[in-house]
């Protein structure tokens, strides 16, 4: 398998769909497979020091909320038109932000 597996879902274009529970939902089940994926990918023996194949900085679930909250915190990207988006956007962080 390669980073060019058909499951990968492009979350930068699915987080600008989101605008209601439904569609924040659908992020939010994406985002989830997206973390499952990576880690079926690297078949259990992530990349040290580095961001996995995929992108995930932050592996565990404490550190994904934790970095989700920080960002969250830094005020960026505040969508104050659309709360699921940003709701969808501070989860989204938790991916990369460190």
């Amino acid at each position: 398998m390669s980073v060019d597996d058909p499951r990968i879902v492009d979350l930068d274009v699915l987080l600008e769909t989101v605008h209601d529970e439904s569609t924040f939902i659908d992020f939010v089940d994406a985002l989830a497979a997206d973390f499952a994926l990576e880690k079926e990918l690297e078949d259990g023996k992530p990349v040290p020091y580095s961001a996995g194949l995929l992108g995930w900085e932050n592996g565990t679930i404490d550190n994904f909320l934790g970095a989700s909250a920080r960002w969250g915190e830094t005020g960026v990207f505040a969508d104050k038109q659309n709360p699921w988006r940003r709701c969808a956007h501070i989860l989204y962080a938790g991916k990369w932000y460190e």
